[in-house]
């Protein structure tokens, strides 16, 4: 007979309606098994899900403003540390409605990753067994791996939360980390009781701007964890807060609201005041009889000196691999073409890239370069800037008074400049078409000859050749030589549009790496500017970004950062919606989720928290 874990067991007595196996699961696990049996859920069957209006949601964001914006810096670092995981972080409120999300985009396109969006309601009455739920309930961190959840389809998950709690251990909100069930779970775990501890602090330091801030702990290499005692105190030494683990430190001493500092410690609270702010760490006795070291780590608005600030986190540089591109390129089609370049390169062969302004056609022109492993320049030229008559000298150099205006001591071109490297023909199709001729015939012989010279030089040079034109249409309407095209296409890679990339999300949290690192952009951001159509593409959107950082009133960005011109930007909508900027925008949002789920209007209204008919109306 087959061996069978504490678990399955566990699992076949639940589907079976027997009872449990005693110690199989854990107690939490079971009790919550046995609450959701008395429910009537059917661990065989599927969720019920609960997705409160997006009015209720922008009422919650607004009622835990505060809240919202430490997490979501704390979500962005935790989306940092454990990336690559499939994942996703949520935040909901102490109720257990999802307020925000931030998410690999693997995860974010699963059916459970397209369940948890804002507005979804996680409790257990609902879900089931799920880490959001319990923790509500329990007001404790706890880890739900696979098959722990009530419901088999939740079966390949593993989901990991904490509470966010005030001094008295009332919830504020909830934390919460959603993976696939083979990833790094209880590190994991780890991350998100951390990130939860820190927000927590961090509610400290905005509540208490006002006040001195204290660190305290008997360890004194213990002062800059998370495990430090934190003490509010204003400028008359009367304590206004005590964090968790400080309030664990001073256990039966009083330490309430209003008590003062001189009945917690033996030092006055004039003395301590005095070491503190000279920057150092004292050493004081508590009312116990307990010594602890202390150090200052605010000093309130007002008040004497700045506050302190916690220095920004510094990561250290990576090595960068020359074959890994410094762009995204995950979209399934752009790698496909991508995978043969580093032979085109070996072999010397031309490259001719397509694509529309803004797609990223000289990135990829330097990624070539690197590729290619030359030791010479990458040059380029673009060769729509360059006046029809100086066209060959700017490549192939000149001689002393080759012609009018000529530089005095000639030019060596940059044919010549990128020998051992890369040259870079940007907008090819602007070649004047008397010049063609002498560029195709480099192209055979790499040999430059330069105006007005009698010398030949050989160079080794990678041509790549870019153009936002159809290459093929020009030689038909003969603007361009059949020849000098297929020698310059030797392969061709085309750069899709920005607004046809599946990789769209990666690519907006590439650019806000570069733009602003450590800032959070939610998955409902990403989705609001997946809607536009883009016709600048990728330089369009880096500008977009940058417009909502300079009028950022959070230091995140939302779906709401986007508000200002995006709503002219958005055409995709039915015709009803057409002269109405609003309607037009939530038209937008409905299409554009109805092709995210493979233009299924069930699933589009469940998301949404519309009706069918709503949704019909928008799609037609």
């Amino acid at each position: 007979m087959q061996h069978l874990s504490g678990l399955e067991r566990a699992r076949a007595a639940l589907e079976q309606g027997r009872s449990f196996p005693a110690g199989a699961v854990a107690p939490l696990v079971a009790d919550s098994w046995q609450r959701c049996r008395e429910l009537g859920l059917d661990p065989a069957g599927v969720p019920r899900d609960v997705v409160v209006p997006f009015s209720d949601v922008r009422h919650r964001r607004d009622v835990n403003a505060v809240l919202r914006s430490l997490a979501l810096a704390e979500m962005q670092l935790l989306h940092t540390q454990i990336a690559g995981s499939n994942f996703m972080i949520a935040l909901a409120d102490a109720e257990g409605v999802v307020l925000d999300t931030i998410s690999d985009p693997h995860f974010a396109e699963s059916s459970v990753g397209r369940s948890i969006i804002p507005g979804s309601m996680w409790r257990e009455s609902e879900r089931g067994t799920n880490a959001l739920g319990l923790v509500a309930r329990e007001r404790q961190p706890i880890a739900v791996y696979g098959r722990e959840h009530y419901f088999n389809c939740h079966g390949h998950l593993s989901c990991m939360a904490a509470p966010i709690l005030c001094t008295n251990g009332e919830v504020l909100g909830l934390l919460d980390a959603s993976c696939s069930n083979d990833a790094r779970q209880q590190h994991t775990h780890a991350l998100v009781r951390m990130a939860a501890a820190q927000i927590e602090n961090g509610l400290i330091f905005r509540e208490n701007a006002g006040s001195f801030i204290f660190a305290f702990h008997p360890r004194a290499e213990y002062l800059d964890t998370l495990s430090a005692g934190l003490i509010a105190v204003s400028s008359d030494g009367t304590v206004a807060l005590v964090n968790r683990p400080g309030l664990a430190l001073l256990a039966g001493l009083p330490t309430a609201q209003g008590v003062h500092f001189d009945r917690l410690f033996e030092a006055g609270f004039g003395a301590a005041l005095d070491g503190l702010l000279g920057g150092g760490i004292i050493r004081v006795r508590d009312r116990a009889g307990s010594g602890v070291f202390m150090v200052c780590r605010q000093i309130g608005e007002g008040m004497a000196m700045r506050p302190l600030t916690r220095p920004a986190p510094s990561f250290p540089a990576l090595i960068s691999d020359p074959e890994k591109p410094d762009f995204v390129c995950e979209d399934r089609l752009l790698k496909r073409a991508m995978a043969e370049l580093a032979d085109a390169t070996a072999l010397r062969m031309p490259v001719h890239i397509c694509g529309d302004t803004g797609t990223g056609k000289e990135l990829m022109a330097r990624h070539l370069h690197r590729l290619s492993r030359r030791k010479g320049e990458f040059v380029a030229l673009n060769c729509g800037a360059v006046p029809e008559q100086l066209f060959i000298a700017e490549i192939f150099g000149h001689e002393r008074g080759a012609y009018t205006n000529a530089r005095d001591d000639g030019a060596p071109g940059l044919a010549r400049a990128a020998d051992g490297g890369t040259l870079f023909l940007d907008e090819v199709a602007d070649i004047p078409l008397a010049s063609q001729t002498a560029l195709l015939r480099f192209l055979d012989s790499m040999e430059v000859r330069p105006v007005g010279g009698q010398k030949v030089y050989k160079v080794d040079v990678q041509i790549v050749s870019a153009t936002n034109r159809s290459l093929h249409d020009m030689v038909r309407g003969r603007a361009f030589r059949a020849d000098l095209l297929y020698r310059l296409n030797a392969i061709t890679i085309n750069l899709p549009p920005l607004s046809e990339r599946s990789d769209f999300p990666l690519i907006v949290e590439h650019l806000m790496k570069k733009l602003a690192p450590g800032t959070a952009i939610t998955d409902a951001a990403i989705t609001r500017l997946a809607q536009r159509s883009w016709p600048g593409n990728i330089r369009e959107l880096n500008a977009a970004l940058q417009l909502a950082l300079i009028r950022r009133h959070m230091d995140y960005l939302d779906e709401d950062s986007f508000d200002h011109g995006v709503e002219d930007a958005v055409t995709d909508c039915c015709k009803g919606c057409l002269n109405n900027t609003f309607s037009r925008r939530r038209c937008a949002e409905i299409r554009a989720t109805y092709r995210q789920t493979g233009n299924n209007a069930s699933e589009t209204a469940r998301l949404l928290g519309l009706s069918r008919t709503t949704v019909h109306k928008h799609i037609r």
